[in-house]
């Protein structure tokens, strides 16, 4: 199953690029199971998506959350928490 990811903000920094096609292996179904996949790359994937680095989550430009599912041709955005005062 292939999606889109987009990485935003400091995501885009840390890992050098604003987004990617990925085909995703069988049994990532979730965005936490696209998270754990990315944390396994390693290197600034693996502190970028790690349990310990909050970061908010969207399919398809509505948030979600870690147990939503995913499907082919889906757009997964990955930022961290906005901030503001």
């Amino acid at each position: 199953m292939k999606v889109k990811l987009l990485f935003f903000a400091s995501l885009r920094e840390q890992l050098g690029t604003g987004g990617e096609e990925l085909e995703l292996p069988a049994g990532v179904t979730t965005l936490a199971g696209i998270r754990e996949h990315l944390t396994k790359r390693g290197g600034s994937y693996e502190k970028a998506f790690s349990g310990k680095a909050l970061l908010r989550m969207a399919v398809n430009q509505e948030m979600a959350q870690p147990a939503a599912p995913i499907k082919a041709g889906d757009e997964v955005a990955f930022f961290p928490p906005v901030t503001g005062g």
